[in-house]
């Protein structure tokens, strides 16, 4: 083909993945919307991340540390350009989990050198995941079940930072447990809490509707911290975060003898983290930019999650709401994350002692606000109105996480993925086909096309997909029953939609066609592929039915069959 006649301009064919390609090739005309757009983010991230450490049950800073270190190493090994890398919601609840098992009571020193220890084993695990080449592990997990996991997500964040909207304690469960013990504790609510926390509701609700491109968190955070020190807000019985150290993160040491108890839940959160990795970045990936490449993203978050391990960060991915508001901002490369970063170390630095003053309800708010945006309740109803089966799949996944918990709810999601598989490959269509009148076109029969050409004598049927020993049985019954209800004397299958045949699905189809020979049926074959059509050939099967009962398309087998009925 002459480049002339190209269907993609060179300017938009994707470009050849290089490390640091970005950096090599960098434009000094997006200088300043890199930097523009990483501080608007910063915003966001820095606010974000330490509510998501709250989740985790983490020290507060432990979220600042995780807007730093992954930013900058993601920065340098990542392939998409815009991605913001620091944690997420279903992150920090997953991490939540297992802190739980490992530290109930709940000892700070504990707590950071378990999380560090979570943190380097989901680095190693993505990292393994990079040096096999799973990032085929992208597409694991059907969107109907991600959307009935994240939705179950959502509802548990929300329901946990209930208790300090309301200024109550009380020791948790499961999630009927602290349903039940919240509902128990309404009498002693704290209103001053509770008005804090509704307030800061109020006001990201109406930041987000009215004006979308506010860094709403931060002027939650700046608020809250105004209204304690204006107004004392301590002595009205509303908590503030407390001390949080400021400075560098000291390098921290993981726990090895925790490993064989935190390796399940790692591999469990080293796949979310991908799998919204991947999601966010392919969400916001220009055509003129270079391919997401599924495996650099295994090692890039992988690389991210091992290196922030040692400053005490939690486990990291890419984040979708803080990359849209990056991208959003006019972020054109890693540059962007970078400056993010950059805000975060000056956070650190010089602003720690002064969010300590925050109350915990602004947190709490936060928290809710965007964990409320995983239960997309659109969705559930998009795909009840395309298909009610992955809906069933959706609520399934949904209900796991609620009721078994966020670890146990990804094996649920996982398990429902599987048999969602396995339903497809085990019961794949055949069709009736009949002919469109006066065209060439043959479709399956329906109510819709009363009018449709069937042929007397002859019975028509597509099959679709792979024909293997999974599903050549249930294939054989479905042929079986329409050979009954229609006593064709011909039998045509269409093999267009075949793309290959197994050999027990081979011998099971010499076995049919000898059986329906004797019975005075005669079985033709259309439309095979070159696989297909040689793997026959070759076969018993190709000498019982010779080329005379191999055709080309649906419009010739018809042909033939019509001239020998007329002889």
């Amino acid at each position: 083909m002459d480049s002339n006649e190209s269907f993609i301009s060179e300017e938009h064919k994707p470009k050849a993945i290089s490390l640091f390609s970005w950096l090599l090739h960098y434009n000094k005309e997006w200088l300043k919307y890199d930097i523009l757009a990483g501080s608007i983010t910063a915003a966001v991230v820095i606010p974000k991340a330490m509510a998501y450490a709250t989740i985790a049950g983490l020290p507060v800073q432990v979220g600042i540390y995780t807007a730093l270190v992954p930013m900058i190493i993601y920065a340098f090994f990542g392939t998409s350009r815009p991605l913001s890398v620091s944690t997420t919601t279903t992150l920090a609840i997953l991490t939540a989990a297992q802190l739980e098992k490992l530290v109930p009571d709940g000892n700070s020193a504990l707590l950071i050198s378990t999380g560090v220890t979570l943190t380097l084993m989901v680095g190693l695990a993505l990292i393994l995941a990079y040096v096999l080449r799973l990032g085929f592990i992208a597409n694991f997990i059907s969107e109907p079940v991600l959307v009935g996991f994240k939705a179950g997500i959502g509802l548990v964040i929300v329901l946990d930072q209930i208790p300090k909207l309301l200024g109550v304690h009380f020791t948790k469960g499961s999630f009927i447990h602290n349903l039940m013990a919240i509902i128990k504790a309404l009498p002693e609510t704290i209103m001053a809490t509770f008005i804090v926390g509704l307030t800061m509701i109020v006001l990201l609700v109406g930041l987000n509707k009215f004006f979308p491109k506010a860094p709403a968190p931060l002027i939650a955070v700046a608020l809250g911290i105004a209204g304690m020190g204006l107004f004392q807000l301590q002595n009205y019985g509303v908590e503030s975060i407390g001390h949080i150290p400021g400075g560098l993160p000291s390098l921290t040491l993981p726990n090895l003898s925790q490993i064989e108890q935190l390796w399940p839940g790692a591999i469990g959160i080293a796949l979310m983290s991908f799998t919204e990795t991947i999601a966010a970045g392919r969400a916001f990936s220009k055509s003129e930019e270079p391919m997401i490449h599924p495996n650099m993203e295994l090692l890039a978050t992988g690389l991210a999650n091992v290196g922030s391990s040692l400053f005490g960060a939690m486990p990291s991915g890419g984040g979708t709401s803080q990359t849209a508001v990056n991208r959003m901002a006019g972020a054109k490369t890693q540059l962007a994350a970078l400056t993010t970063a950059s805000f975060s170390l000056l956070t650190m630095l010089l602003l720690a002692p002064l969010l300590g003053l925050m109350p915990q309800a602004t947190l709490a708010a936060i928290v809710i606000i965007y964990s409320i945006g995983l239960i997309k309740l659109a969705d559930f109803r998009a795909i009840l109105d395309i298909r009610r089966t992955e809906f069933i799949w959706a609520v399934v996944a949904f209900v796991g996480v609620v009721l078994l918990g966020t670890l146990q709810g990804i094996i649920v999601a996982i398990i429902v993925s599987l048999v969602a598989l396995a339903q497809q490959l085990v019961n794949p269509p055949i069709r009736v086909l009949g002919r469109k009148p006066g065209t060439n076109v043959f479709r399956q029969l329906s109510k819709e096309h009363p009018d449709d050409e069937v042929f007397p004598g002859l019975l028509i049927l597509r099959l679709e997909r792979r024909i293997f020993f999974i599903n050549a049985a249930n294939i054989g019954e479905k042929i079986r029953t329409m050979l009954g209800k229609f006593k064709p004397k011909v039998l045509v299958l269409d093999f267009s939609g075949v793309t290959d045949l197994e050999y027990t699905a081979l011998k099971m189809l010499i076995q049919g066609e000898k059986r329906l020979s004797n019975e005075g049926v005669t079985v033709w074959f259309v439309g095979m592929n070159p696989e297909v059509f040689d793997m026959i050939n070759r076969s018993s099967l190709g000498k019982t039915i010779g080329r005379e009962r191999m055709h080309f398309n649906l419009e010739l087998a018809v042909k033939k069959y019509m001239e020998l009925e007329n002889n």
